[in-house]
């Protein structure tokens, strides 16, 4: 039995959660859920996104699967899930982005991996006003955040039989910056003969993941441009309706779907609990409970190659609700 923190967000959360949990059951896993509340949801009861028992039930139980969660704009607080990542160092945003069959998205067979540092670079959150019109943000990168990411990406590339690693970043320009980073990543390759590293500058990157993305692989980066670039791979498989993240440090992880809240569709039964799902999936893989997230993907993927129980947004016009119900059924036949 595994114990696991249950965070169900806000927005569609609640909605597309309570989809994964009921997937999650249809294929066997036993999980005592630890629930507890964070975001928009609670900032009247405790006067913060992100009350103090939420990171307690993660330290204690070092794994967690979380919808997603609203930030206020304007308002002062700090984004949850930064916060999340800073106070358990959850130092590798882990994104990968597959090919569904039967979507039609603007190329097939697309399997690629982000593996995005998480800690530092322009996130790091060290800006302040020089004068009234001059803003300064400072990009930190350090070794030891350079080393643990390089080390993780090929560690995943070795653990999951993958060939190469690309590690990206802007060298030419931030000499030092990125030129440390660039440096690292590439004494770390030698520590891994069997698996082919390569770099490419970001901007190049970009313009080859949108001409021929199947040239490529493992991917890792300093924080920015893992955002910037893990929505690209999103945008390559047909959206972010059935793209996971993780978080992971040295012995906690957080998975969740990588789209927003969407609060307007709230309530409405059109989400779609793909994204959320496919976390979970990452989270049953992490606590090795391999065969059911091999079912539970294998499944989905029948589900939306079929096309007919899906949302709208998949070539359907199911709910959440009716593709859930699809997808249980799916798994106990």
């Amino acid at each position: 039995m595994h114990t696991i923190t249950l965070i169900r967000g806000d927005g569609i959360g609640p909605e597309i959660t309570e989809a994964a949990l009921a997937v999650i059951d249809a294929a066997g896993v036993q999980i005592k859920w630890e629930e507890v509340a964070a975001g928009e949801s609670v900032i009247k009861k405790y006067n913060t996104p992100l009350p103090g028992n939420v990171i307690s039930s993660l330290r204690r139980n070092k794994v967690g699967l979380k919808g997603p969660l609203t930030t206020p704009v304007g308002s002062g607080f700090t984004s949850v899930n930064v916060e999340l990542r800073m106070q358990l160092n959850l130092f590798a945003n882990l994104r990968p982005a597959r090919s569904f069959p039967g979507l039609d998205t603007p190329f097939k067979g697309v399997d690629l991996v982000v593996v995005r540092e998480n800690t530092e670079d322009l996130y790091s959150g060290l800006e302040h006003m020089i004068t009234d019109t001059v803003a300064e943000s400072l990009k930190i990168i350090t070794r030891q955040a350079s080393e643990r990411i390089a080390h993780f990406a090929f560690g995943y590339a070795q653990e999951k039989g993958r060939k190469k690693v690309t590690a990206v970043h802007k060298a030419n320009i931030m000499k030092l910056s990125d030129g440390l980073f660039l440096d690292v990543a590439r004494e770390v390759a030698e520590e891994y003969p069997e698996i082919e590293f390569e770099d490419r500058i970001v901007d190049n990157m970009a313009m080859q993941l949108v001409l021929k993305p199947h040239q490529y692989d493992v991917m890792v980066m300093p924080n920015l441009y893992g955002d910037i670039l893990s929505d690209l791979c999103a945008g390559l498989v047909g959206g972010l309706g059935l793209v996971p993240g993780a978080n992971i440090g040295e012995d906690k992880a957080i998975f969740e779907p990588v789209h927003g809240s969407a609060p307007k569709y709230a309530g409405m039964d059109q989400a779609n609990p793909g994204a959320m799902i496919m976390a979970s999936v990452l989270m049953l893989e992490h606590i090795n409970e391999k065969e059911a997230a091999q079912r539970i993907e294998s499944a989905l993927s029948t589900l939306i190659k079929a096309g007919k129980h899906v949302t709208p947004d998949l070539g359907g016009s199911a709910g959440t609700k009716e593709m859930t119900r699809a997808l249980v059924d799916l798994l106990k036949s």
